[in-house]
């Protein structure tokens, strides 16, 4: 996770690309430097759910244009070969709790 968080802020998209999943990974990501300044990573919580599947809940904080954002996800991984990819993730689960 912090690996990705970090090719995010680098812009690293044959990185990102790398360690997705086949099954879900997107074509490209058009990633660019759009002015986003990445403030930090925090992990909320991991979880092992199994030998090849784990989980992670964060928060990533971000700027654009002066105004602060936040990311929440869990994120969903599987281990092949002994490579973690990142499948997909929930965004805001929060909110997907009190609907």
């Amino acid at each position: 996770m912090r690996s990705r968080y970090s090719a995010y802020v680098l812009v690293l998209e044959p990185y990102l690309l790398a360690t997705w999943h086949p099954t879900t990974r997107p074509t490209e990501l058009n990633l660019s430097d759009d002015g986003t300044k990445w403030l930090g990573l925090n992990i909320k919580r991991h979880q092992i759910i199994d030998e090849n599947h784990a989980s992670v809940e964060f928060i990533a904080r971000y700027r654009i244009a002066g105004r602060g954002y936040r990311l929440y996800e869990i994120s969903r991984f599987v281990r092949e070969d002994g490579r973690w990819f990142y499948v997909d993730g929930d965004l805001n689960p929060q909110e997907k709790k009190s609907a």
